[in-house]
């Protein structure tokens, strides 16, 4: 049995279809989604789906131990970062190393590192002229967007494109691919032991 746990900070589609697909396992289970806004979308989605919920502050996350040891109580085997834009504080990198997996909107290295997320990542796509972008789901370290790659998914960058027009083919790779590549890298792992 493998326990995750979803760090999220924004409108939860991408938790909600992680959850929707392990629903379908008895191997791997959601123990709870931890966001860093009360105000985030996700906590209702968690919500309807019946996967607890809990919001914590900056300073629960980077000067205290409650998350670590919130982690620790739920048993947590795999974190996944669902659009959660903090960085991991080291110990928890340290303490779940190979373990915690992050989702980004193009195809690292290119586009990657502090402040790079959403909108700012499209624009800057377009800005450069890409001819294609995608997903790259990979490890988390001590550093941003740097983890070893577990898979990228490509789509093509128009002339066209805007920022949202852009952002809405990444979603439709995020939801195939995300939990496909989650349950991979988990079902790797455990076949390695």
């Amino acid at each position: 049995m493998a326990n995750l746990v979803i760090f999220a900070s924004g409108s939860g589609t991408n938790a909600e279809r992680i959850i929707t697909y392990f629903a379908q396992r008895k191997d791997i289970v959601v123990r709870l989604v931890l966001s860093n806004r009360a105000d985030a979308f996700v906590l209702q989605r968690a919500a309807r789906l019946n996967v607890p919920c809990e919001v914590f502050g900056r300073a629960d996350f980077y000067d205290s131990p409650r998350i670590m040891q919130r982690l620790q109580e739920l048993h947590t085997d795999w974190i996944i970062l669902a659009g959660f834009l903090w960085k991991v504080p080291d110990a928890i990198v340290q303490a779940y190393a190979g373990r915690i997996i992050n989702i980004h909107p193009a195809l690292l290295p290119a586009y990657g590192g502090r402040g790079m997320y959403g909108h700012h990542v499209h624009q800057a796509v377009i800005d450069h002229h890409e001819k294609e972008s995608g997903i790259t789901v990979h490890y988390v370290d001590d550093q941003y967007d740097h983890g070893r790659i577990i898979m990228q998914a490509r789509c093509p960058v128009y002339e066209t494109d805007t920022p949202d027009t852009l952002a809405a083919r990444i979603h439709h790779l995020e939801y195939a691919y995300f939990p496909v590549a989650i349950a991979q890298a988990i079902d790797s792992e455990s076949a390695g032991k």
